[in-house]
């Protein structure tokens, strides 16, 4: 299916019923929400996954997931890439985006469910893992990617990592200031982070061939609030004709022919987050010719060889559907999560929609 045009108060419940009841089918019952029946789990895709669960409805469903990664959290604020279970998958690296990200996820299920007690009892476990990803932030503001497996950095920064943690900062403090417990030194690395992303691109890709001719880091620093009003249009114009392919989607990678779906939903997000509206409406109409009849989406449609691939439909995937159209419907209280930079005002009072300010960065 394609064409499916969405505006504000217009979530497509029935429609998208099959894609959350394809995440409650993969997810165990202990919480953990797998890329796919028989594949790994890694934190930050696990994350994903459950704020479609959270956005579908699937409260419990979803605070399982949080607590199922929460009961893996090394001693220093830390996980795994991956995960089978309770095993660890790869123990090579620890990634700080990865980390990181648990903090957006919490926040946007409390957005969604009000559940305070929930925001309160995994507030221990975002603090920590903010911390080990600010002890690895660089005098120049970037943040490490990732810690080996002994635990010693590696010396390099990802603008599409950094940008993510940008976001989980964002989060990571309106949770602080929520529950009262303000981390004013948090918003300082955020800014240093920030102000890294904008202004000092030598500091990323010093080790390895530069990460831009993937869409990540291309619209990334937009949808996580880096880059606001105008500069955001530039850089989504400046490089529009070489990811975009007009009636498929967003290419993972400028020179391949391959579209992304999960890909194009965060650039829908991002379109709205920069103030395109319709091209974000346009864009989103033409990912549903890659939905199966489960519900689930692919990973990426090669139009060259007129193939998908990887054949797997992953959860995160079905997430990032989930999110886009939330962001498009205005469906939950969360929904602008990605397309709107807030930040609380410590020590006000009321619903969190009434007691923020925009970022000026």
């Amino acid at each position: 299916m394609s064409g499916l045009y969405l505006s504000r108060g217009l979530f497509p419940q029935e429609f998208l019923r099959p894609t959350v009841e394809f995440l409650l089918e993969i997810q165990r019952a202990d919480g953990e929400i797998p890329w796919f029946e028989g594949g790994y789990t890694d934190p930050w895709d696990h994350v994903e996954a459950a704020m479609g669960l959270s956005i579908g409805g699937e409260l419990e469903a979803a605070e399982r997931a949080y607590h199922w990664l929460a009961g893996l959290q090394l001693a220093d604020g830390s996980w795994w890439a991956s995960y089978r279970g309770q095993t660890v998958d790869n123990n090579h690296r620890r990634e700080t985006n990865f980390v990181a990200y648990i903090a957006t996820g919490v926040w946007h299920h409390y957005l969604v469910s009000g559940n305070r007690d929930f925001l309160a009892e995994l507030w221990p476990v975002v603090e920590r893992a903010v911390e080990f990803v600010l002890r690895l932030q660089g005098p120049r503001g970037e943040i490490g990617w990732a810690v080996d497996t002994a635990g010693r950095p590696l010396e390099d920064a990802l603008v599409t990592g950094c940008s993510s943690i940008f976001k989980s900062l964002e989060c990571a403090h309106n949770i602080a200031v929520a529950l009262g417990e303000p981390r004013p030194e948090w918003l300082q690395a955020r800014q240093q982070l920030g102000q890294a992303l904008r202004s000092r691109p030598e500091r990323f890709d010093r080790t390895w061939e530069s990460k831009a001719r993937y869409s990540m880091d291309w619209f990334y620093p937009v949808l996580t609030g880096v880059l606001q009003g105008r500069p955001a249009r530039e850089r989504l114009a400046a490089r529009w004709s070489e990811f975009v392919r007009p009636g498929m989607g967003c290419r993972c990678v400028a020179d391949q022919p391959w579209v992304t779906i999960a890909e194009s939903c965060e650039l829908v997000m991002a379109l709205l987050a920069a103030g395109d509206h319709a091209r974000a409406v346009e864009l989103y109409s033409w990912l549903h010719q890659w939905r199966d009849s489960d519900g689930a989406y692919w990973t990426g449609y090669q139009f060259v060889e007129d193939l998908l691939w990887p054949e797997e439909k992953p959860t995160w995937t079905a997430g990032a559907v989930l999110l886009a159209a939330d962001a498009l419907t205005s469906h939950t209280a969360a929904s602008s999560l990605f397309t709107r930079v807030t930040l609380l005002e410590p020590g006000a009072a009321g619903h969190p929609a009434q007691r923020s300010h925009r970022d000026p960065a």
